[in-house]
């Protein structure tokens, strides 16, 4: 018999999160390591955590994420948008709770590129009239 999960996929800035939520204890594991070590952060940890808080799900799914790109908080964003989505799949009661907390918004800030003929993407090299 094929033990039930359910998945989601969550994007923040260049960060890519699928999210498998399985019945369990609470457990979270993050690219094969456990959650404390691989998010020693604990704004980052909050943050995660913060769908299933609101949903008063802790404690009834063990979370395995595969995340991959961007930095620390590109990919505690997406884990947090991968769980939300992956919460719905779960339940759809659950989205009016979801959506007002806005953890169903895909953020869509991204880095802007650097221009040519500038240092950075809208600093300006210094104008010298003379």
């Amino acid at each position: 018999m094929a033990e039930i999960q359910y998945y989601g996929t969550g994007r923040r800035k260049t960060a890519v999160a699928r999210v498998y939520l399985r019945p369990g204890k609470g457990d979270i594991i993050v690219n094969r390591r456990s959650f404390d070590e691989y998010f020693p952060n604990r704004v980052l940890k909050m943050i995660i955590r913060q769908p299933m808080m609101l949903t008063e799900t802790n404690d009834k799914f063990d979370i395995l994420v595969n995340v991959d790109g961007g930095g620390p908080t590109g990919q505690a964003g997406a884990i947090r948008h991968g769980i939300s989505r992956a919460l719905l799949e779960y339940n759809a009661e659950l989205r009016p709770r979801l959506k007002a907390a806005g953890f169903l918004t895909r953020d869509a800030r991204k880095v802007e590129r650097k221009k040519y003929g500038q240092p950075k993407a809208r600093k300006r090299f210094q104008f010298s009239k003379r």
